[in-house]
């Protein structure tokens, strides 16, 4: 065990990437081989950050990082291959295998070029494991990046374009959207990096070493919102979000679901990690990102009730909950941080649900119109039933993920800003009404006869919700271990920043 604890990181990021390495010697001409292949490598990604989840010693306070490794890269530079996890990140880490392997289930319907879909799809989620085990400024930004760039060629090539009768917006449109969005707030943050690097004088791109350094509080002020602004655009921070539900919306059902599952947190993770860097800027600029995120939760839920497509519908509710969680960062306090870490885990497990019951549909429909669609639990009764648990999830039902991570992001919220507290739950009212209206609306009512051809979703497509929804309802009836290891990384995470 010794020396799995000494690797296990280290693998993480292997296995996703030499599968996605590995995959391009494949014959394209044997498809089931590369399905098989690619299931193995996310299985073996999802027991590999089971085994980061279960072993973390959150009891350790000593050492709020653990499954340390380094590997010099850069020496000259500065630039170590240092690996290690903390409470905020091993939930992370567990959610990026969970969504990892239902997406590769649900994606074995990709019968374009499966190979190529794989490769990519391994290389993007190998960057994103990358980043949350990352200690290193430089190689988080470099995975992050690595993350980012293959979401242009699957978006791209296997997405698909929306017909708004008046116009259509094209897969390739969502795909460059998305693309120059992230670029440009990657070049924030490249700036931002380079100058943290620079001015800490430390020859170090250490996480740890840059957050020991003497910066000013002037500099600080000046580079933080570098930082929060260029991870903030892919945590879907408002007004720079409109990207985001134009690429869920392109994009093919398992790309949606790491998407707006996992990549959205990455924005959240490095606002995080910056904050670490520059805790005085941090807590000056604090006010503003948890006025932007309470703009997020109710325009985006005010914009998501106005949508007749179904992606629309949960890309706009994408953006508004993820509004909790920099509303919860934007607190500096245990509760707030907390339900926001919470809120991380519990929105990526709903959102990639969401995507993948509505990719079941529209595989059959052919139509994700919310006027046309209707009565759909008389033919697709195990989808419907999953897609209201996801629903009553996304609205904070109790004994269900959401409500835990939405109640600690409230009551930080009034601890530290109560009118915007106030708004916060104003927001989750408009949430419940869109989604019981869509509900009532798609899956109930009587079933007309265009939809009595609709099929179930297959064994396959229902394991992989099976095992999301089954998360939802852990985490709601029991988060008790998720909150242990969340709070173990948020202590000494607000000594650090906010001196508490």
């Amino acid at each position: 065990m010794e020396v799995l604890n000494d690797w296990v990181l280290f693998l993480l990021v292997a296995v996703p990437l030499g599968g996605g390495v590995g995959l391009m010697f494949f014959p394209s001409s044997r498809p089931e081989l590369t399905r098989w292949s690619a299931s193995i490598v996310a299985g073996l990604s999802l027991l590999l950050a089971l085994y980061v989840f279960l072993g973390y010693d959150w009891q350790d306070r000593e050492t709020p990082f653990q499954y340390v490794r380094q590997f010099p890269w850069l020496p000259v530079l500065g630039i170590t291959y240092a690996l290690g996890v903390d409470g905020i990140a091993v939930p992370m880490v567990l959610l990026t295998g969970i969504v990892f392997f239902a997406g590769v289930l649900v994606s074995w319907n990709i019968a374009s070029r499966p190979k190529d879909f794989f490769v990519l799809y391994c290389l993007l989620v190998a960057g994103v494991f990358g980043v949350f085990v990352s200690q290193d400024l430089f190689f988080l930004f470099f995975f992050y990046e690595l993350a980012v760039v293959p979401m242009y060629l699957l978006i791209g090539v296997w997405g698909s374009s929306t017909d708004f009768r008046t116009f259509v917006r094209t897969k390739e449109y969502g795909a460059m959207k998305l693309v120059l969005y992230l670029v440009a707030g990657s070049a924030l943050v490249w700036v931002a990096l380079l100058a943290v690097y620079v001015a800490s004088g430390k020859g170090s791109f250490l996480i740890p070493v840059l957050g020991q350094a003497d910066f000013g509080l002037g500099f600080q002020r000046f580079f933080f919102p570098l930082f929060m602004v260029g991870f903030g655009i892919l945590a879907g921070l408002w007004p720079f979000h409109t990207w985001s539900p134009d690429g869920h919306v392109a994009a093919p059902t398992g790309v949606s679901m790491v998407h707006a599952g996992v990549l959205m947190k990455l924005g959240a993770f490095g606002i995080i990690r910056a904050m670490e860097v520059l805790p005085d800027g941090a807590q000056t600029w604090m006010p503003v990102l948890i006025g932007l995120g309470t703009v997020n939760v109710l325009y985006g839920a005010i914009s998501a009730m106005a949508q007749r497509d179904l992606k629309y519908v949960v890309g706009y509710s994408s953006v508004s909950h993820m509004g909790y969680v920099l509303m919860g960062l934007g607190t500096l306090n245990a509760l707030g941080m907390g339900g926001a870490v919470l809120q991380m885990f519990s929105h990526g497990i709903m959102t990639a649900l969401f995507f993948a019951l509505v990719g079941f549909i529209y595989d059959r429909a052919h139509i994700r119109d919310i006027g046309v669609l209707e009565g759909l639990s008389k033919r697709m009764g195990v989808t419907g039933a999953f897609f209201v648990v996801a629903g009553l999830t996304s609205l904070g039902l109790p004994g269900l993920s959401g409500f835990v991570a939405e109640v600690l992001v409230f009551l930080g919220t009034f601890q530290a800003f109560p009118v915007l507290g106030a708004l916060a739950v104003v927001g989750a009212a408009i949430t419940a009404v869109y989604i019981l209206r869509l509900l009532a609306k798609v899956f109930h009512g009587p079933l007309p006869e265009r939809w009595a051809h609709l099929r179930e979703a297959t064994p396959l497509e229902l394991g992989a919700a099976g095992l999301l929804v089954s998360m939802l309802v852990l985490v709601g009836v029991y988060p008790a271990p998720f909150m242990r290891i969340i709070n173990s990384g948020i202590e000494p995470f607000l000594k650090l920043v906010a001196g508490a």
